[in-house]
């Protein structure tokens, strides 16, 4: 299992576009992956229960994941919070 923490840079937090990203990003891998904020942990592959973290600006999350691709998926979704989601560094 690798762990990594990752901070919420665009303006308007985990809203529903970042989630989809998200969780597009998580369903190309096999690995279970999971996000966790404060004392929740939900389904790096579920929409919803991003959303649920209600991760605003600045939030610090942990994305964690195990299986066989566990290393590249860490790597994809730290880059994916890194670059904003890509959706622009005003956003």
């Amino acid at each position: 299992m690798i762990k990594k923490e990752v901070t919420i840079l665009n303006k308007q937090g985990l809203h529903a576009r970042p989630a989809t990203a998200l969780v597009n990003t998580a369903a190309k891998y096999k690995s279970e992956i999971f996000i966790c904020r404060n004392e929740k942990k939900v389904n790096g592959k579920s929409i919803l229960g991003l959303l649920v973290l209600a991760a605003e600006h600045g939030a610090k999350l942990i994305i964690e994941a195990d299986g066989p691709d566990e290393k590249e998926a860490v790597e994809a979704l730290e880059n994916l919070v890194g670059d904003h989601f890509g959706m622009g560094v005003n956003s």
